[in-house]
């Protein structure tokens, strides 16, 4: 089953993108870079609860 998780940048702490991923292959947090409209560059965005 696919959860729902959302992205937070570690930079500027907003939460910019909204996902899905497989609890059951992935069950670790996420990490990944992705770009920040806010900080108008790519940062590392981490998984919030």
């Amino acid at each position: 089953m696919r959860t729902r998780i959302t992205l937070e940048c570690t930079e500027c702490k907003q939460r910019n993108y909204n996902m899905t991923k497989d609890k059951k292959s992935h069950p670790e947090r996420m990490e990944t870079k992705k770009y920040c409209k806010f900080c108008k560059s790519h940062t590392l965005h981490k998984e919030t609860k």
